[in-house]
């Protein structure tokens, strides 16, 4: 009876793997796009952030601005995403086995570990903003 059972089980584990897989290369890919549009976004705003330094904001306080604005974004994709999952929970069910659809434990790590990747992908453009030299940024235009 086990073989029997592992046997039926073979495509849909192979298909969950395919999924784990692309949804690993999906994190990967995001975490880089998150963290050239932050870094874009620091390049453009060089000038107000040497400007903010010029007039005596703390680095602590840009690179809580930077931190904000990633956050943010990534907010509002984790509340889209969110709704965007649980609407399509029944294509996925087929695929499921012993797990419910709405798992609240992947409802929940799933957003965390996007928030946490953010976070990650963030910090070095974040402290680049917060070594800015006001001189020269301003100099800069």
């Amino acid at each position: 009876m086990d073989e029997v059972l592992a046997e039926s089980m073979v495509a849909t584990s192979f298909t969950m793997v395919l999924l784990g897989i692309a949804t690993g290369v999906a994190v990967f890919l995001g975490a880089i796009g998150l963290f050239g549009v932050i870094s874009y976004v620091v390049g453009q705003r060089t000038r107000e952030i040497g400007v903010r330094a010029a007039l005596g904001a703390q680095s602590s306080a840009v690179i809580g601005m930077v931190v904000r604005h990633a956050l943010t974004v990534t907010g509002v994709g984790a509340v889209l995403g969110l709704a965007g999952a649980f609407g399509l929970t029944r294509l996925m069910e087929t695929l499921l086995y012993e797990v419910s659809a709405t798992d609240p434990v992947t409802f929940i790590a799933a957003p965390v570990l996007l928030i946490a990747i953010s976070l990650l992908a963030t910090w070095l453009p974040a402290r680049r903003a917060s070594r800015v030299n006001p001189v020269e940024a301003l100099r800069a235009e």
